[in-house]
């Protein structure tokens, strides 16, 4: 079948859209793309990391984290180092739980905007 998507980035809306792509950086993502405004104004990125992806867009609105209706699920070859990583730059992250979906590890960490993420350990 040709006619089909082959391919799907979400994009989420955040409010520092630098900010956003600092956190995702600590998880090793790096920037992929970028658009500024007419007046010069960063107010788009992609970022990605061998096979995820993220694209952001800056929000014309205030984000409030209660309402954030989405999670990202992302996978690490070492989430023990992952997790250390983060916690020495500040980030809070969760301990690491193993429920039965992931039972070799997973974390909790939210983006500076409350977005969720669950990081599991690849392999």
């Amino acid at each position: 079948m040709t006619a089909k998507a082959t391919g799907l980035v979400p994009m989420a809306f955040v409010a520092d859209l630098q900010g956003s792509i600092n956190f995702y950086a600590l998880l090793g993502l790096t920037v992929r793309g970028t658009f500024n405004n007419p007046q010069g104004k960063l107010v788009w990125a992609h970022v990605q990391c061998e096979g995820a992806e993220l694209m952001f867009s800056q929000a014309s609105d205030p984000i409030v984290p209660s309402q954030q209706a989405v999670l990202f699920y992302l996978y690490s070859p070492d989430l023990v180092a992952l997790r250390d990583h983060l916690l020495t730059q500040g980030v809070k992250v969760s301990p690491i739980t193993y429920p039965q979906y992931m039972p070799k590890g997973e974390i909790r960490v939210e983006d500076p905007d409350g977005y969720v993420l669950l990081i599991g350990q690849a392999g």
